[in-house]
């Protein structure tokens, strides 16, 4: 099967037509998946336009060196990234230039001219990404991707994307921790919309830890976040808080699919067998991208997909 289509098809489902693709970590295949939608999207005849909420596509991780997937983009293609990572090897033409600073320079929107290999690195806060999302629509793009990077999902609230999840092997020392991993940030970011006629408590700004262990009681009413972006706790610690409270948000998001990729840094998993676990915790059409297959799960797990697991 060609799973960027695939993934291309349940992005743009409901008219959407901006997609975050979501890492559990690093070398969770966010690179692979972004780019296998790119060319769907491309060959289907639209304009795609690529950013990142951290910086994608280099050659070498910036902290340890060892070689990364590259992003190779075909013309036509809108880019938003800093400045300084437009080589003077690069054909493109120069959109804009905006006020948005990197530490390579401010962030401008090209056109590719050539295809080529080429470096993302978008705004750093998450209202300038999201205005950068718009800028990349009003510039002609038809499918926007967004590298959206773990540690800023602050850049979701607000929009109506579609969210891919990526998965790694690196994201648990076994096949059951990995898929574990991946069933915390599903279901952080799966929070199901709160009932307004059912008793509920409003959280103003983050859901932090100790929050968290103020509102374990007995009582079983709703818990509010603004969004899913709001919960600042993860893993293991997320997924013992929804199993004793019932959490709820104002503004879901849109979780579609995980990706999983099952070759590490530290370790290599058996790719059905990490597929298949994925799906099973994630109750999530999970794709893996290298080898063109996909698991598909039932019952989903997402409430955009259907019943969700802490309701």
């Amino acid at each position: 099967m060609n799973v960027g289509d695939a993934l291309l098809d349940l992005a743009r489902a409901g008219g959407r037509t901006s997609l975050f693709v979501v890492g559990t970590g690093k070398n969770a295949g966010k690179t692979v998946a972004m780019r296998a939608i790119a060319t769907a999207a491309v060959r289907r005849g639209m304009t795609a336009g690529l950013t990142s909420a951290g910086r994608d596509g280099e050659m070498f991780d910036a902290v340890d060196a060892v070689a990364k997937p590259r992003l190779f983009l075909d013309a036509g293609t809108i880019v938003a990234t800093a400045r300084g990572l437009l080589s003077a090897r690069l054909e493109y033409e120069l959109l804009e230039e905006t006020g948005w600073q990197t530490a390579a320079g401010p962030v401008v929107f090209a056109r590719v001219r050539k295809p080529a290999f080429y470096e993302l690195a978008g705004p750093p806060k998450a209202s300038e990404l999201r205005r950068c999302v718009q800028r990349l629509h009003e510039f002609g793009c038809e499918q926007v991707i967004v590298d959206g990077a773990i540690d800023r999902v602050a850049a979701l609230a607000g929009g109506d994307d579609a969210v891919v999840i990526s998965v790694g092997a690196d994201a648990g020392t076994t096949i059951d921790e990995a898929a574990t991993s991946a069933r915390a940030l599903v279901e952080r970011l799966c929070l199901p919309e709160y009932d307004p006629s059912q008793p509920h408590e409003k959280i103003e700004g983050a859901l932090t830890s100790a929050d968290a262990r103020a509102l374990v009681s007995g009582e079983r009413r709703q818990v509010v976040v603004r969004d899913p972006t709001r919960i600042v706790m993860g893993g293991k610690e997320f997924l013992r808080l929804a199993e004793r409270v019932q959490l709820r948000c104002e503004q879901p998001l849109h979780v579609v699919a995980v990706t999983v990729a099952s070759i590490g840094r530290e370790r290599d998993f058996e790719p059905g067998a990490f597929r298949e676990a994925v799906a099973r915790e994630t109750g999530l059409p999970v794709f893996d991208v290298y080898a063109g297959a996909v698991s598909e799960p039932n019952p989903r797990a997402c409430p955009e997909l259907g019943e969700g697991k802490n309701s």
